[in-house]
C-alpha cells in the first residue's frame, strides 16, 4: 500500500473502520446517561460482611430497645395518661383518654415552662461562647508539647474528672468555694467578708459552666486531638520552609484542618440546646433558688413527674425533641452553604 493510501486509512472516519472481532466488545468509559452497573446481590454482600454485621448487632439491638421502641411512648403527650388504667402498660396506653393537644396548651400557658426554657437557652448560649472553644485550645496545646511523657501525664490529669459523678464534682466545688470552704476561710483570715459562690444566684451560670469545664474539658479534647493527628505533617514542614511562623501555621493549617470537626460538633451541640443536664442542676437548685437553676429537665421532674402529670412531661420532652431537630436541620443547611458536609450530606 502506498503512503497516501496508508494515510487515508488512518484518517478514515470511525464508521469506515473495520469492526472489532466477534465476541469482543470495545472498552469505553462511563458516560452521562448510562445506567449504573448492577450492585452485587444481597446474598453475596451478606456472605462477605457477616462478621461486621455480627459485631454491630448487639449495639443495634440496644439502640432499638432503649431508643427507638421508647419513642412510641410519645403518644402519652396526646393523652391524659393514667398508668393505673388496666392491668398492664399496654392497656394504659389503649384506654387512657385522648385529649389531642391539650397537654401542649397547658404547657405553653405555664409561665414556669417559659422561665425554664429561657434559663436553658441562656446557659446553652453562655457555654457555647465560653466552654465550647476550650477543648479546641487544650487539644492544640497538648499537640504542641514535644515530650510524650509530659503530654501523657497532662492528658491523664485532665481526662480523670470526666469519670467523676456530678455529686462528687459539686462536693469538690462546695469544699473549695462554699461558705465553709477554702476560699471563705482564706478571706476570713485576711479580714474580708467571705463570699459564698455556691449560693449566689447572680453567678450561678458562671458556676455551672466552670463545673462543666473542669469535668469535661479533657474528654472533649479527645476528638480534636484525633483530628489534629490526621493533619499531614508535611504541610507544617512546607509552611515552615516558606517562612511561616507558628501563628500563621496555626491559622492556615491547624484551624482549617479542625474546621470539619468543629462544625460537626457545633451542630450536634445545637441539637442539644434544650438539654443542659439534669443531675448537675437538681443538686444545686435548692441552694440558689428555682429562678436561677430551673431548666427544662428539672421543670419536667418537678412539674410533671413529681405531680404525676405524665402527659405534660411527655409534651415537654416532645417539644424539646422537635426544637432540637429543627436546630440540627437549620445548622446543617447553613454548614452546606459554607461548603462543609455537616452531620449528613446532601442527597
Amino acid at each position: 500500500m502506498s503512503r497516501a493510501g496508508a494515510a487515508g486509512a488512518v484518517d478514515a472516519p470511525a464508521t469506515d473502520r473495520e469492526p472489532p472481532p466477534a465476541g469482543r466488545t470495545p472498552k469505553r468509559g462511563r458516560r452521562r446517561g448510562d445506567r449504573p452497573r448492577p450492585r452485587r446481590n444481597l446474598r453475596a454482600r451478606l456472605r462477605r460482611d457477616w462478621p461486621l454485621l455480627a459485631m454491630t448487632a448487639p449495639a443495634a439491638l440496644l439502640l432499638l430497645v432503649f431508643h427507638y421502641l421508647p419513642t412510641l411512648g410519645n403518644v402519652i403527650a396526646f393523652q391524659d395518661y393514667n398508668p393505673f388504667v388496666g392491668d398492664d402498660p399496654l392497656e394504659a396506653f389503649l384506654y387512657s383518654e385522648w385529649i389531642g393537644f391539650g397537654n401542649f396548651e397547658a404547657l405553653f400557658r405555664d409561665p414556669l415552662f417559659w422561665d425554664a426554657v429561657g434559663n436553658t437557652l441562656t446557659i446553652t448560649a453562655f457555654q457555647l461562647v465560653f466552654f465550647f472553644p476550650l477543648p479546641i485550645l487544650l487539644a492544640i496545646l497538648l499537640n504542641s508539647l514535644v515530650s510524650g511523657r509530659v503530654r501523657g501525664f497532662v492528658q491523664s490529669v485532665v481526662y480523670l474528672p470526666h469519670f467523676f459523678s456530678w455529686v462528687l464534682v459539686i462536693t469538690f466545688f462546695v469544699q473549695m468555694l462554699g461558705g465553709a470552704g477554702l476560699l471563705a476561710q482564706e478571706m476570713r483570715q485576711a479580714g474580708l467578708e467571705p463570699w459564698n459562690v455556691m449560693t449566689n444566684p447572680d453567678t450561678f451560670i458562671v458556676l455551672v459552666t466552670a463545673e462543666a469545664v473542669w469535668k469535661d474539658i479533657g474528654w472533649g479534647a479527645i476528638v480534636f486531638l484525633a483530628a489534629l493527628a490526621a493533619i499531614d505533617p508535611n504541610l507544617y514542614e512546607a509552611a515552615a520552609a516558606d517562612g511561616a511562623g507558628r501563628w500563621r501555621r496555626l491559622w492556615h493549617i491547624t484551624l482549617p484542618g479542625l474546621r470539619p470537626v468543629i462544625v460537626l460538633l457545633l451542630i450536634m451541640r445545637l441539637g442539644d440546646a434544650l438539654s443542659v443536664g439534669f443531675e448537675q442542676f437538681i443538686l444545686q437548685r435548692d441552694a440558689v433558688g428555682r429562678e436561677a437553676a430551673e431548666v427544662l429537665d428539672t421543670f419536667v421532674y418537678y412539674q410533671a413527674i413529681a405531680t404525676q402529670q405524665w402527659g405534660l412531661g411527655a409534651a415537654a420532652g416532645l417539644f424539646k425533641a422537635v426544637v432540637g431537630l429543627l436546630l440540627i436541620v437549620t445548622a446543617n443547611h447553613l454548614a452546606h452553604r459554607m461548603g462543609e458536609q455537616g452531620v449528613y450530606s446532601r442527597s
